[in-house]
């Protein structure tokens, strides 16, 4: 595994390693069982307060990318199914509450599109 931390980026460290991490994860660089460093040695390593790692950790399971087993430790989780279907199921929670709220399809797409460019960086 291999997380550097870019401290003149706008981009908060926690969210450098959980993006770091997860794009390793899910290109298979970082394969499906591997163990991750605990957070103290990451945090240790990249310079980072222990809480800065333990975030991104924290994030990086509620998104399914790692699972934690308590002392036995933080592992890659078979990410394909799992990013896919929380994926599905915010799309369909966003479709119903627009729908609730009383968008039209096409601004509930344009507010999508727009949120989806702003989280892309474009």
């Amino acid at each position: 595994m291999h997380v550097v931390i870019d401290h003149q980026s706008p981009t908060p460290p926690y969210e450098q390693v959980r993006s770091q991490i997860a794009d390793q994860a899910r290109t298979g660089e970082l394969p499906v069982g591997r163990k991750l460093p605990t957070v103290r040695a990451l945090a240790e390593e990249l310079g980072l307060a222990a809480n800065t790692v333990a975030r991104a950790y924290r994030e990086l399971e509620a998104d399914g990318v790692v699972e934690t087993r308590g002392r036995a430790g933080t592992t890659v989780a078979p990410t394909g199914d799992t990013s896919h279907r929380l994926a599905a199921t915010a799309a369909a929670e966003y479709a119903a509450r627009t729908a609730r709220l009383g968008l039209t399809r096409d601004e509930a797409l344009s507010t999508l599109l727009a949120a989806l460019d702003e989280a892309y960086g474009r």
